[in-house]
């Protein structure tokens, strides 16, 4: 059968068509790996890509988007925030000296009593404690009003961020996505995104502030106490930062396995509900809380290791400082004792340790989130390292085509997702501007994977494709994909309004152009009767429409966006007959002077086109009209003609 097909189907070839024996397949392209995991350019971009992105880097990375480059205004903002820091660490630190003094003046109040005018001692005492609540609001002010200033840097940064990664993402190749679930990248994006705002807070605004604090304090004891309370004071800052940092290196891989089970159930749970009718169709209900209780269970026993050893680290940091805090109070009791030291001493010491307890307890807290903040991150920046494997050729030019020159060629192609099992084997063909070409054959001979190919959601493996003359991969991608209109076979809507789901052919389109292309898609009569007309939503993936609803939409869509080539990836294949109908002659219309391909499986719907080309394999075997392909009994086309009309499956 296979080569009678292709003999008797020779006569019908066009002279366009190179359907001799194959030359031997050449090597692909050095360094490029044409498979369905990854398109890299080279080994080096591979290793890149495999390799961790380091806390350092992505620290590195953080610092530029603070100080950008010719933007004052962050800058300024930046300088400003810091010093309101600066000043509520000086503000804070001089509270335990205005209480001291507040505390020794009340000591030898019936002694000032004695000597000085009636009230007088009073008044001291009462100015003192004042002027302790005025300096106590005023660090606080500092610190809210340094919050409120770099508020803008921070969320700056988030929003820059996170959009350049969103765009990396729509940038990636196709294969990239047909790997990657959906649920798990929205987590990482959301996780990253938090972990970027705590991290430019905690190093900001904990842990530069802590330092700057702890050598204020230090200094103050030591001149104020003795070079004795300061090496406390340091020995304990010193302790409790060791402990912390091993305890927590500890309990990182902990918090790791805990995200992990995180993101796996969120995949489960994302990707059972976006399959809502599958799951009820087979009754599967039991069966899929069981497989996301599965992924629960591992995300309950990673965060109760994670809760259990926080209360340890907890523990062990409070026994530390309770510990330093003891013997300093202590050492000021004796000295108290000794006569060296009044008893406002005694409070201020108590007042600076415990002053720097805070900012310390938020050091501990602040490391270990810094650290998890890091790892949530990772991935988010993980995803800036993929590398773009279709992009726009260096200095490319912009594609400029009328529908009178929108020829379209495939030469020599081949293509493969996997390797050792070719999709497409050295195809060759050419559309003439304005011509209407079918490409028809059975599942899996290649037909989609060639409108995946002109549109570079892949690269070929060897030979070129060109649009108008130009080879597609020497123009800029943008302007390549604005010439081609593509309906696909299985169309996928935004979760918006029917208006919105029709205009996204062209966002800039006015309304009137917007109900034509409904009216030419067999729509418009429908949403005229649906509840909100234009403004129905249509469900989330177009769940509210039906197939063949969806499918019009998609047509209406590539009708709206008015390119010079259009494809029908199995445009039709949801709707009935009569519709199908209407809607060809509709189409006969929309393609009038624009080069066109119809992939379809159904025969009936090609009847028309000037050329049919016939895949078998990854082969074109076969081509000429509808007629003289027919003409050929022992053809491929005729047999499935024969199949698609056969009387005794008619109605069936």
């Amino acid at each position: 059968m296979w080569a009678s097909c292709r003999h008797g189907a020779r006569r019908h070839l066009s002279p366009h068509l190179h359907l001799s024996s194959p030359p031997p397949p050449r090597p692909p392209p050095w360094g490029r790996v044409c498979v369905l995991d990854r398109t890299v350019s080279s080994q080096e971009v591979q290793k890149k890509e495999e390799q961790e992105v380091s806390g350092r880097q992505m620290l590195g990375i953080l610092r530029g988007y603070v100080w950008p480059a010719g933007n004052r205004e962050v800058k300024v903002r930046v300088v400003a925030a810091l010093g309101l820091m600066l000043g509520a660490k000086v503000i804070n630190t001089s509270v335990p000296f205005i209480f001291s003094h507040a505390v020794d003046a009340l000591n030898t109040a019936n002694q000032l009593s004695l000597s000085t005018p009636e009230g007088a001692a009073a008044t001291l005492v009462t100015t003192t404690l004042v002027g302790y609540g005025v300096a106590r609001a005023g660090a606080l002010g500092f610190n809210e009003l340094r919050n409120a200033v770099f508020a803008k840097v921070s969320q700056h940064s988030i929003r820059t961020i996170a959009r350049n990664v969103f765009r990396h993402l729509h940038n990636l190749d196709l294969s990239f996505h047909l790997n990657r679930q959906t649920g798990g990248l929205s987590k990482t994006l959301d996780r990253g995104s938090r972990g970027i705002a705590f991290t430019l807070q905690a190093i900001v605004f904990n842990v530069a502030p802590t330092i700057v604090e702890l050598g204020m304090v230090c200094s103050v004891l030591a001149y104020s106490c003795g070079p004795a309370y300061a090496a406390v004071a340091l020995s304990t800052v010193m302790v409790y930062s060791a402990f912390t940092l091993a305890v927590t290196q500890w309990r990182t891989p902990i918090r790791v396995a805990m995200n992990k089970a995180d993101t796996e159930a969120g995949n489960k749970a994302v990707d059972s509900l976006i399959n809502y009718e599958t799951v009820k169709f087979f009754n599967n209900e039991d069966y899929e809380a069981a497989k996301y209780d599965e992924s629960l269970k591992k995300f309950e026993a990673a965060s109760l290791k994670t809760t259990t050893t926080l209360a340890l680290l907890n523990f062990g940091q409070n026994v530390i400082f309770s510990t330093a805090l003891a013997t300093i109070m202590v050492m000021a009791s004796r000295d108290i004792l000794a006569g060296n030291m009044s008893v406002g001493g005694l409070v201020m010491v108590n007042g600076l340790l415990f002053q720097l307890s805070v900012p310390l307890f938020f050091v501990g807290s602040v490391y270990r989130e810094i650290r998890q903040a890091l790892i949530d991150m990772q991935l988010m920046f993980q995803l800036l390292r993929h590398p773009i494997s279709i992009t726009s050729a260096p200095a490319a030019p912009a594609l400029h085509l009328a529908p009178a020159d929108s020829s379209l060629e495939f030469r020599e192609v081949s293509f493969s997702y996997l390797p050792g099992h070719p999709i497409l084997d050295n195809v060759s063909f050419t559309v003439p501007p304005g011509q209407k070409y079918a490409i028809v054959g059975g599942s899996g001979s290649g037909k989609s994977t060639m409108v995946r190919l002109l549109y570079r959601f892949f690269q070929p493996c060897s030979g070129s494709i060109l649009l108008g003359g130009h080879m597609i991969d020497s123009v800029t991608l943008d302007s390549l994909r604005r010439h081609i209109a593509v309906v696909p076979q299985d169309s996928v809507l935004f979760h918006d309004t029917i208006r919105h789901n029709i205009g996204y052919g062209d966002l800039s389109a006015p309304e009137g152009r917007v109900e034509e292309a409904a009216r030419l898609a067999e729509l418009h009569t429908a949403i005229l009767d649906w509840p909100r007309g234009y403004d129905t939503q249509v469900g989330e993936r177009g769940l509210k429409l039906s197939g063949g609803e969806k499918q019009r939409v998609a047509i209406a869509r590539a009708i709206l966006k008015d390119s010079p080539v259009l494809v029908f990836d199995e445009a039709t294949s949801s709707l009935d007959s009569l519709t199908e109908a209407s809607i060809m002659r509709a189409l006969a219309q929309a393609t009038e002077g624009r080069t066109s391909i119809v992939i379809a499986h159904r025969l009936s719907t090609v009847v028309n086109c000037d050329r049919i080309l016939v895949l078998n394999k990854g082969r074109v075997v076969e081509s000429g009209s509808h007629q003289e392909l027919l003409s050929s009994p022992s053809s491929l086309y005729s047999a499935l003609w024969a199949s698609q009309h056969d009387p005794s499956t008619e109605g069936s």
